[in-house]
């Protein structure tokens, strides 16, 4: 990998990182306005930080599963799952429609 692409690569990184935490940011000053219009209260230090917290981890999780899936699909590990008994692929003649539960 050669240098320029390394810093292409982080540059992305970053890039999605930022957006990441602006549509956190954003989502949680949205919830915190909505929760005051429907009479909810003033919320604490203390519920800002779990609101928070709870956005950014939430995002955090959605966006590494998602780059798991888009890396596993990418280096090639969907294509080695062995799935013969699957119904929908060609050549699994040893299970009959009737055998199967939907």
């Amino acid at each position: 990998m050669t240098k320029t692409s390394r810093g292409g690569r982080l540059f992305r990184l970053l890039r999605s990182l930022v957006l990441a935490v602006a549509i956190s940011a954003v989502s949680t000053l949205g919830l915190a306005a909505y929760w005051r219009l429907i009479g909810g209260g003033e919320m604490s230090l203390h519920g800002w930080i779990a609101m928070g917290l709870g956005v950014l981890g939430t995002v955090g999780l959605a966006w590494g599963l998602m780059a798991l899936a888009f890396r596993s699909d990418r280096d090639g590990w969907d294509d080695r799952v062995d799935n013969h008994l699957d119904p929908g692929i060609e050549g699994s003649e040893d299970r009959k429609d009737e055998e199967l539960y939907y």
